[in-house]
Order: structure tokens, then sequence, then C-alpha cells
């Protein structure tokens, strides 16, 4: 074998590699230059349609000074210095829609001009390749496309638009004129710069209105979650004593039964086991709700003032809320209407919590102002309405998560009740709740009206709280009315 074979092997493959890569880069700029794809210009929010006019105005400028230079200084019949006059002026509009074939024409509308002044020149001494109007027009093109195609595209550009002004001045050439190719690539570079900083900028502000949007999407279904576990939490100590109930009735029902047969034990003992299978799969529940991972110990939830596992409050408890909020400094009025009637937990612990939370945005939101809370109590439910007068004070800057409201309403969806909550003409604000009463119609026992003095008063309420605000649950963190 001859020593030349392994070099000709080698060149042949350099060859073939250099063909190879060659093929590559002329497919990437057949895909990014030669496309007809629409890329319109974004519309201005204050300015709309301005750019759009600017740049049309520019390409009149360009029609008639393109033409009246290619006409006055070189041998162009007028007809033909004006077609190319409009090729430059007609890349410059379609630019707005379609940038990529805009710049295709504008260059070869350069070109062409630029071969047909020189064949026809005179002695007077012509810019040359890129006439002046003809140089601003591109710069518009170029400008346009680097503001809405990426940045390889529009560096592809300016690299070929280079390169075409490269071959007219420093390969083909002409004589006895003014060179414009280093101007002209000076100043498509600024402007091609210019665009995709601008392009830049406008895609990270969409982005950061992307990110702001989902980031408030994502908060907004934290809270909601956050929302619906607080009030399972709450609805367990309500299921909880039912099955009990069922548990202690099925275990004592054998002993109120003379001589019971086996099957009826035997069914009651089902009954029985299966209560206490629920309940302890309610505690597991309940401890997945308040813990962050299941296997830590369930603690009490911060600012509740109880213990973990105190009953949860009812309408017994109203006075004594009433009395936290007057202790802290909120004027507040009581009554009700209608005879009331024993009703489902789940419907006063939603009733306690809306009143709860209604008051606590008084508080927050309405300085100086009265509070009335009244309770409507209908056969088929109950109407809970509490009203606050115009504040007299601006209220303190909110930074809460706008929890409250959201509380109130995932708490009347659960019951299938409506929940308003509105401002009122002379100023105020109101929230309205009716919860159904889907349970069993309970005998009518007495009621005896809330009182309505607005004075302070000690809390009746045995369990602690704070002496100065509602519970601090944190379903009436700050929610602007």
């Amino acid at each position: 074998m001859s020593r030349v074979d392994p070099v000709t092997r080698w060149g042949k493959r350099q060859v073939v590699r250099s063909r190879v890569r060659a093929g590559r880069v002329l497919r990437v700029l057949h895909d990014d230059l030669w496309t007809w794809r629409a890329d319109p210009l974004p519309a201005s929010v204050w300015l709309r349609w301005v750019p759009h006019g600017v740049v049309c105005l520019a390409a009149l400028g360009v029609l008639f000074g393109d033409a009246a230079q290619l006409n006055e200084h070189s041998k162009l019949a007028p007809e033909y210095a004006f077609l190319i006059a409009l090729g430059q002026a007609s890349a410059m509009v379609l630019a707005l829609w379609r940038p990529l074939p805009a710049w295709w024409l504008s260059t070869a509308a350069a070109v062409v001009g630029a071969l047909a002044v020189r064949m026809d020149a005179e002695d007077y001494k012509f810019t040359w390749p890129w006439t002046a109007a003809g140089l601003i027009g591109h710069m518009f093109v170029m400008l346009l496309l680097a503001l809405r195609v990426r940045t390889r595209v529009a560096v592809e550009a300016f690299g070929l638009s280079a390169l075409v002004t490269y071959v007219l001045e420093g390969l083909i050439g002409a004589r006895n004129y003014q060179p414009t190719g280093w101007l002209a690539v000076a100043l498509y570079a600024v402007v091609v710069l210019l665009g995709i900083a601008l392009r830049g900028r406008r895609e990270a502000r969409t982005q950061l209105a992307e990110q702001t949007t989902l980031t408030a999407e994502e908060r907004a279904r934290r809270t909601l979650l956050e929302e619906r576990g607080r009030i399972a939490r709450e609805l367990h100590d309500v299921v909880a004593h039912h099955m009990s109930v069922i548990s202690i009735q099925a275990q004592v029902a054998p002993l109120l039964v003379e001589n019971p047969s086996d099957e009826l034990k035997e069914n009651l003992a089902g009954i029985r086991q299966n209560a206490v299978e629920a309940l302890t799969e309610l505690r597991r529940v309940l401890g997945v709700l308040r813990a962050e991972h299941p296997d830590v110990p369930v603690a009490p939830e911060a600012g509740d003032g109880a213990a973990p596992h105190a009953p949860q409050p009812t309408l017994d408890r109203l006075d004594a809320l009433v009395d936290n909020i007057r202790a802290a400094g909120l004027i507040v009025t009581t009554g009700s209407s209608g005879t009331r009637r024993p009703l489902p937990p789940g419907v006063e612990l939603s009733a306690y919590r809306i009143v709860q939370e209604a008051l606590s945005n008084v508080l927050r939101h309405a300085p100086g102002a009265t509070a009335r809370v009244h309770l409507v109590h209908l056969p088929i439910g109950l109407r809970v309405e509490v009203t606050n007068t115009r504040p007299k004070l601006a209220p303190a800057p909110s930074q809460g998560a706008g929890h409250g409201l959201l509380g109130m309403r995932e708490r009347v969806a659960m019951l299938d009740g409506t929940l308003t909550a509105q401002p009122m003409p002379d100023g105020g604000y109101q929230v309205a709740a009716f919860l159904p009463a889907d349970g069993p119609d309970l005998p009518a026992g007495p009621f005896t009206d809330p009182p309505a003095d607005p004075s302070p008063h000690p809390s009746a309420d045995p369990s602690p709280r704070p002496s100065a605000a509602p519970s601090a649950d944190a379903s009436t963190e700050d929610d602007t009315p």
C-alpha cells in the first residue's frame, strides 16, 4: 500500500465532512430565512397604530427619494427607477406583517438598483452600492425583522446583507462612486442590536406577566386548598360525634332488648366495629389535614386559643364572640327574628365562622364603623346578615392573603347555600348568607335574643380566647370587602 493512500483517504473524509457541514448550514439558512410566515408587529397598548403610521410615512419618503436619486444621478429611465424605489418602499410596509419576505424584497431591490446604476452611471459621484434612501429603507426592514424573529435569524439576515454589500462593493465594484458599504454594515449592525434588545425586553416582560399570573393562580389555588382543609378539620369533630353515637348505640342496643337473637347481636356488633374503624380512619385523615407530614404529631392550630380536641363553636357561643369584638373597640349590635330551631352542627359551625370572619374584616377595613349581626331563623334554614356602616377613617394598608371571603364562600358552597358580599348605598358593606337546614324537622325550642347592648362586658365563654380580637383563625385573614 502506498504512503499516499492514507493521505488521500483523509482528504476525501475531510471533503465529505465539509460538504455535510455546508449542507447543514444551508438547511438552517433555508429554514430560517426562506419562509412566508406571518409575524405581525405587536400593537402598542397606548399608541396602537402609531408605529404602522410612522413606517408608512417613512416608506412614502423612501419611494419618492429613491426614485429621484436613481432618476437624477443615473441614466435609468424614470419608470425603472420608480419600480426599484417602489420595491424598497413596499418592503418597508410588508415588514410590518411579514418581515422575512420583506427583507428578501428589500435586498433584491437594492441589488437590482446597484447593478442598474453601475451599468448606467454618469460621471457624477454616485452613492453606491446603497443609495441614501435605500439605506434608510433597509434599516427599517432590518429593525422590524430583529424585533420579531429569533436572534439567530436576525444575525443570519444581517450577515447575508453584509455579504451582499461586500460582493457588490468589494468584488464587483464600480467607477466614480462614493462607497457606502462600511456605513451600511455599521448602521445595520446598530439597528439589529437595537431590535434584539427591544425584543428581549418585550419577551422578558411577557414572561414576567405570565409568571405573575401563574403565581397568582397558584396562590389562589393554595388558599382554596387551605380553606377546604381548615373546614374539613372543623367538620371532623361533627362527623366523629355522630360516629361515636352510632358506636355507643350499637353497643347499648342489645341491653335494651329482652333475649336478643344471635343475628341481632352479630349485626349490632358489626355496626359498632364499622363505626370504630370509621373513627380510626377519621383520626388518620385529621392527622394528614393538620400536619404537613402524616407522621408528625398533631399540634394545636396557631392562634386558635383552644386545645386541639376542644369542641367546635356553635351559635351558643356567638355572644362570647361579640363580646370579644366589642373589647377590640368595635360597636356591635345583635338581633334575630323567627323561631329558633335546632340546626345541624355543620350549619351552626358555618354560621359562627361567617359571623367571625365578617366582623374581623370590619375591624380591619372599616375603622370607626359600627356593625350589626342579624340572624333570621326560617323553617328551611338560617340567614346570617353582618352589616357595617361607612368607615370614619381610612383603613391601613392590607397585607393579608384575602382568605376571609373565600372561606365564607367555601362554607356556604359546602352546604349548598348562597352568599352575597356587596357594598351598601350609604358607603357600608354587607355580608349575607343563607344556610339551608337539610336535617330532620326537629321540634322547635325557645330562643332568647342576644343582648343588643353595645357596651362591652365580660365574656362568658369558658374556653380561653384572646381578649382584644376574635380568634385569629387563618380563615379570617385579611380580605378587603
